[in-house]
C-alpha cells in the first residue's frame, strides 16, 4: 500500500513535472513567437527606413540636379549678359567710329570748301588787280595820247602863229614898198 502511494505520488510528481515542462514549453514558444513578431516588426521598420532613406536620397539627388541646373542656367545667363554687353560695346564703338569718320569727312569737306573759297578769292583779287593794272595802263596811254595831242596842237598853233606873223610882216613890207614907190612918184 505504501508502495502504491509512493508510485501515485511519483506519478503525480511526474505529471506535475510534465505540466510544468509543457507550460515552460508553451512559454518558450510564446516567447519565440513574440521574438519573431518583434523581428518582423524590426525588419518592417528597417525596410521602411530604407525606403525613407531611398526617398531622401532621391530627393537629395533631385535637389542637387536642380541646383546644378540652376547654376548652369545662371552661368548661361551670365554669359548671355556678357555677350550682350560686348555686343553693346561693339555697337557703340562702331557708332563712335562712324561719327568720327563723319566728322573727319565734314572737316575735310569744310577745309576743301575753305581752300576753294580762298583760291577763288585770290583769283578774283588777281583779276581785279589785273583789271586795275590794265585800267591804269589804259589811263596812262590815254593821258599820254592826250599829252601828245596837246603838244601837237600847241606846235600847230605856234606854227600857225609864226606863219601869220610872217605873212603880216610881208604885207607890211609890201605896204612900205608901195608907199615908197608912191612917194617917189609924187616926188617926180
Amino acid at each position: 500500500k505504501k508502495e502504491k502511494k509512493e508510485k501515485k505520488k511519483e506519478k503525480k510528481k511526474e505529471k506535475k513535472k510534465k505540466k510544468k515542462k509543457k507550460k515552460k514549453e508553451k512559454k518558450k514558444k510564446k516567447e519565440k513567437k513574440k521574438e519573431k513578431k518583434k523581428e518582423k516588426k524590426k525588419k518592417k521598420e528597417k525596410k521602411k527606413e530604407k525606403k525613407k532613406e531611398k526617398k531622401k536620397e532621391k530627393k537629395k539627388k533631385k535637389e542637387k540636379k536642380k541646383k546644378k541646373e540652376k547654376k548652369k542656367e545662371k552661368k548661361k545667363e551670365k554669359k548671355k549678359k556678357k555677350e550682350k554687353k560686348k555686343e553693346k560695346k561693339k555697337k557703340k564703338e562702331k557708332k563712335e567710329k562712324k561719327k568720327k569718320e563723319k566728322k573727319k569727312k565734314e572737316k575735310k569737306k569744310k577745309e576743301k570748301k575753305k581752300k576753294e573759297k580762298k583760291k577763288k578769292e585770290k583769283k578774283k583779287k588777281e583779276k581785279k588787280k589785273e583789271k586795275k593794272k590794265k585800267e591804269k595802263k589804259k589811263e596812262k596811254k590815254k593821258k599820254e595820247k592826250k599829252k601828245k595831242e596837246k603838244k601837237k596842237k600847241k606846235k600847230k598853233k605856234k606854227k600857225k602863229k609864226k606863219k601869220k606873223k610872217k605873212k603880216k610882216k610881208k604885207k607890211k613890207k609890201k605896204k612900205k614898198k608901195k608907199k615908197k614907190k608912191k612917194k617917189k612918184k609924187n616926188c617926180l
